[in-house]
């Protein structure tokens, strides 16, 4: 889909709720909307049509604006968001939503006072509008989120083929090395800090890699994702070093059991909640549901956590073309945890998986 339609299936949600036309103030939506990634930005988008829509950004901006958005005109103005409030009220714009979770508090009251001095502009608060529809993935982002995928997967195939999981070396060191290796398979970067959590650590769900030293016997998780053409990926797995012992054997296969419920339950019209049940409940059963501390999942795209939350307390129903991660975990203070994690998309015929590393335990 192109920003160009994007932007038409966003009136349609501008008419609905009243307005005439959203300020978008939020980069990563300013990008989905119009195809522009440069650091300051904003975009005007009426309700009744194309005309009146305009980019303001800055002017070290003019080249790469008219390279990355030729079909909108640019407004060249540092204050880029006044500078199209007061654009909207010359254009007789009299309900403007704006970005209301995104904006500081300080950013509104200067936007407030550029309405004023533009006759019957209202400000009206319209948050969530354009992540609704960022959501639901069309194909060229579905493809997008393969590669990264792919680049994740062959990164830690070759970190694990050359022999980089390993007593004596330290967490950063792995952390350090898996970014690299993503960066080498096409990765623009790691979509997220890396995590790397060997041993005790390992019970810490974000765990931050230090100079802890790998030793036999350790659970080493890997929470990682790479980066590409602005979308993101997201893979956990959870190795061991050495031969495992019965209780890590135990709790390995628990994990793996909820992270197949969680992924089978994924589907077209599912409530999120019952998702997350899935899985939640066979560690529940298990005796070990205090011991899952998070939600199973979250959606990904242009940004490593949106919409949807696959929670207990998450609302709504998957749709085809969401793409979810499913990650659940049993983390065990003082001894170690386990998390498995896929990113998959929600087809109408079951989940389509796009980390395609394999999730058997692995002793190394």
């Amino acid at each position: 889909m192109t920003p160009a339609a994007r932007r038409d299936a966003l009136r349609a949600l501008l008419r609905t709720a009243e307005l005439d036309a959203l300020l978008v103030t939020d980069l990563v939506n300013v990008r989905y909307l119009s195809g522009f990634t440069g650091s300051n930005a904003a975009l005007l988008v009426p309700a009744d049509g194309e005309r009146g829509t305009r980019l303001a950004t800055d002017g070290r901006y003019t080249t790469q604006a008219a390279a990355e958005v030729p079909d909108v005109p640019v407004l060249i103005e540092r204050a880029c968001a006044r500078a199209l409030v007061a654009d909207a009220g010359a254009a007789g714009i009299r309900r403007l939503g704006f970005e209301s979770g995104h904006l500081t508090v300080d950013a509104h009251a200067a936007l407030l006072e550029v309405a004023r001095d533009n006759g019957e502009l209202e400000l009206r608060r319209a948050p969530g509008l354009v992540q609704r529809l960022r959501a639901v993935k069309d194909e060229t982002e579905i493809e997008a989120l393969r590669t990264a995928c792919a680049a994740a997967d062959a990164a830690l195939a070759d970190l694990i083929a050359a022999g980089g999981l390993r007593p004596g070396r330290t967490e950063r060191e792995v952390a350090a090395d898996l970014e690299q290796r993503m960066r080498q398979h096409g990765a623009d970067g790691p979509a997220f800090d890396t995590i790397v959590a060997a041993g005790a650590n390992s019970a810490i769900p974000h765990h931050q890699p230090t100079d802890a030293v790998l030793a036999e016997g350790d659970l080493v998780k890997m929470d990682f994702g790479a980066l590409r053409g602005g979308y993101h990926s997201d893979m956990t797995r959870t190795v061991v070093l050495g031969r495992p012992t019965d209780w890590q054997r135990e709790l390995y296969e628990l994990v793996a059991a909820a992270q197949a419920a969680g992924r089978a339950a994924l589907g077209v019209g599912v409530e999120v909640a019952s998702v997350d049940a899935a899985a939640r409940d066979v560690i529940t059963e298990a005796g070990r549901g205090a011991e899952f501390s998070h939600g199973l999942g979250h959606g990904v795209g242009l940004e490593i956590h949106e919409a949807p939350a696959l929670s207990a307390t998450g609302a709504g129903t998957l749709a085809s073309g969401m793409a979810v991660t499913v990650e659940p975990g049993v983390y065990l203070a003082g001894r170690g945890g386990v998390r498995i994690e896929d990113t998959l998309v929600v087809r109408p015929d079951g989940a389509e998986l796009l980390t395609l590393t394999g999730k058997e335990l692995l002793a190394l």
